[in-house]
């Protein structure tokens, strides 16, 4: 389906306070000229500086794998055991906040909150260049799970603030992408620093941290100039821009009026009621082991091939390179032809054969080829199923809140991925981890079907009660209001 044609249809917030006689009322023409240039204008001036931030996360976060390799954990004199325990001490703190802070997000203001915890982060970060102990690199990875805790949930929220529902995840895709980015810049990265190894008294491993915390520092600062609170404060937009960037978010769903999107624990608790973002809630829990696994084990799982340290952070490149391409390809398929749930089966698929190659095969050729399937299959997975649960949560609160969900089980699937290929299953093989993996990534697609199911009747029920206020002459909306939000399939 056309995007312009989606964005003509009028979807209503399924809580939205209107009246029944009032549906219909809100509906929006399509403006072409206008079309063209207010995404247009969004993409240049919003979708950089999210990816940015997103790029520097995922790089923060998961840059300790790349100081693993470089001799961190032989310097630190730490353990498997430790080496996992120090993973998971970043993802307590780390879901902890993302409920609150995404919550607060509207409250507090975007343009405000999002950049703090950008500089603080970053100054976190370059302190665990210079821990010369195991506790002391436990305090730096609590605080830096506290501080980017609200980040993956908070820039889903802040991207549906601007973007009607059908053309969200190409952009949720693109700021993603940065976290496969990440994979291959970070492995450049690590290769090109390590050979700072002894400057000013700090080992390769230290000025990884170093170096990557004063860049999130800078474009942490930088950021609190750009990056606006909502369409209304945006320099870049014109009056005209502005109205029709809300008449289409609006007519879509995206957002309501500031009563409907005022704070509710009973919107809260609709949200962990609610059956889909259940289900969801399960691919993102599932989903989140897979991609912690290979995010923090993809180096070493190379050197278990036979490479060397150094050679191992440059072969972690190329399968990240064609995560970034396969992402951007479902993506732009899945917002065309509104098809979230097949693009997270096709995902799945791509984990599970990944996945069974390494496993069935003995030959470090085949195990390395297999990474790119399971690397480009959990990369794709992740922005296919943000925006499905953003896209099927309204009003505000609810969404905040669906959002958060979803990624406090992400996450805390990241805490599982953080022994299952340390301690519990060692190289070079990784037998026990890869068996868990290929079973999490069928059962990925599994719970995808059943939810594209309970949707699908879900909005047969939707266009049942349609069709029969319709022969009644009694508008759906005034019994229930529900009946004119669609979900996406």
């Amino acid at each position: 389906m056309d995007q312009d044609k989606v964005a003509s249809r009028t979807s209503l917030d399924p809580e939205k306070n209107v009246d029944a006689s009032s549906v219909g009322s809100d509906q929006h023409v399509v403006n072409p000229e206008l079309e063209r240039t207010v995404w247009r204008k969004l993409d240049i001036w919003i979708l950089p500086i999210v990816t940015l931030f997103y790029l520097l996360s995922f790089l923060d976060r998961t840059n300790i794998g790349n100081a693993k390799v470089a001799g961190m954990q032989k310097e630190l004199k730490m353990t498997n055991q430790e080496y996992s325990i120090a993973l998971t001490v970043t993802y307590v703190p780390y879901i902890v906040a993302e409920l609150p802070s995404n919550l607060l997000l509207k409250i507090v203001g975007p343009n405000t909150m999002l950049p703090v915890m950008l500089t603080l982060w970053g100054v976190v970060t370059a302190c665990q260049g210079t821990v010369k102990s195991y506790g002391g690199l436990l305090a730096c990875r609590f605080f830096l799970g506290l501080l980017e805790g609200g980040v993956f949930p908070g820039l889903v929220l802040y991207l549906s603030f601007f973007y009607p529902r059908m053309r969200l995840q190409t952009r949720i895709a693109a700021f993603f992408s940065a976290a496969s980015i990440s994979g291959a810049f970070g492995g450049i990265m690590a290769y090109g620093i390590i050979n700072l190894n002894g400057k000013h008294g700090h080992s390769g491993w230290q000025w990884i941290f170093i170096i990557e915390g004063v860049i999130t520092v800078f474009i942490g600062l930088i950021s609190f100039l750009l990056l606006p609170d909502s369409p209304d404060a945006a320099r870049f937009f014109n009056a005209e821009e502005k109205a029709y960037v809300k008449a289409t978010l609006k007519a879509d769903g995206a957002i309501s009026d500031e009563a409907t999107d005022s704070f509710s624990w009973g919107e809260v608790w609709k949200a962990f009621t609610s059956i889909q973002v259940l289900l969801v809630g399960v691919i993102f829990f599932l989903s989140g082991v897979v991609l912690y696994s290979l995010a923090y084990f993809t180096p070493s799982i190379v050197v278990s091939l036979g490479y060397t340290a150094a050679r191992a952070q440059l072969m972690s490149v190329p399968p990240f390179s064609v995560a970034f391409v396969v992402t951007m390809i479902a993506a732009y398929i899945s917002d065309r032809y509104q098809c979230r749930g097949a693009v997270t089966v096709f995902a799945s698929v791509l984990c599970t054969i990944g996945f069974a190659m390494f496993l069935g095969s003995t030959s470090h050729r085949v195990q390395y080829g297999s990474l790119f399937l399971s690397i480009p299959g959990t990369y794709l997975m992740a922005p296919a199923i943000s925006t499905w649960n953003a896209n099927n949560a309204a009003p505000h609160v609810r969404r905040a809140t669906a959002i958060a969900i979803g990624f406090i089980m992400t996450n805390s699937g990241g805490i599982l991925a953080t022994w299952l290929l340390g301690s519990l299953s060692p190289a070079p093989r990784y037998t026990k981890a890869t068996k868990i993996l290929l079973i999490f990534s069928v059962f990925m697609g599994v719970f995808a079907a059943l939810n594209i199911v309970y949707l699908q009747r879900e909005n047969k029920k939707k266009a049942e009660t349609r069709a029969r206020s319709t022969r009644t002459e009694e508008p759906a909306g005034l019994g229930d209001k529900s009946a004119w939000f669609i979900y996406s399939l």
